[in-house]
């Protein structure tokens, strides 16, 4: 398969670029910052410099048409230390580009990688980016939804940098609440990208028992029961 990953410098998407690459996968990084493409080409993917807030959906589906791109990641966020008004170009409008993107190119399969209580009202006791925050990953939530694509969102936990364990929580339960490492939350991503059945699900995932594989599996098993 031939991936590209909007986000292609965040954790979760050097983790998942790597994972993909090792199976002898193609995977694109897209990035804002030419600077980071070394960490991409170091670890089997190939970086394109493309800032997804300037851009526009002919250039973005102009992109996935060159590059004969099998399935697309969202793994983009506007990070800590970013306004409000970030929380909504990139985590919301920059999803909604690349998914327009998508569909015009005939890209199907399309991951989304959410938050933890994105349907929920935001935490009070957080301030107003942290709410604009969960605000925009709802909207980009919704918007993906309503689209004719294979499409999969995946609220992962608090995220932690631990070592990975390979054993999770995949569940459609969003009341569910946890921790996860970011190295699973990637080996989750590239098994799903695997497993065409599973698809127009909205999944939380953290920490738990089960092995990647198995977790996804008995997901799609239950689904076709």
């Amino acid at each position: 398969m031939h991936i590209v990953i909007a986000g292609g410098h965040g954790q979760i998407a050097l983790h998942l670029t790597e994972n993909l690459a090792a199976q002898g996968h193609s995977v694109t990084g897209l990035i804002r910052n030419p600077d980071q493409a070394e960490d991409i080409t170091g670890i089997g993917g190939r970086p394109i410099v493309l800032d997804l807030e300037q851009a526009d959906t002919e250039h973005v589906s102009g992109l996935l048409d060159m590059e004969e791109v099998d399935a697309v990641v969202f793994a983009a966020g506007a990070g800590p230390g970013s306004g409000a008004a970030r929380k909504d170009t990139v985590d919301r409008a920059a999803s909604v580009l690349l998914a327009d993107a998508a569909e015009r190119s005939g890209v199907r399969r399309f991951l989304q990688i959410s938050s933890i209580g994105a349907d929920s009202e935001p935490d009070p006791e957080r301030d107003e980016v942290w709410a604009a925050y969960i605000a925009a990953k709802f909207q980009a939530e919704e918007d993906l939804r309503a689209r004719d694509l294979d499409w999969v969102i995946v609220r992962p936990g608090s995220l932690t940098n631990d070592d990975p364990t390979g054993a999770v929580t995949l569940t459609e339960d969003g009341t569910v609440r946890g921790s996860v490492a970011r190295a699973d939350v990637a080996a989750v991503l590239a098994q799903i990208l695997q497993t065409p059945d599973l698809t127009c699900k909205t999944l939380t995932l953290i920490g738990g028992d089960s092995s990647i594989q198995d977790a996804v599996d008995a997901f799609v098993e239950n689904e076709t029961d």
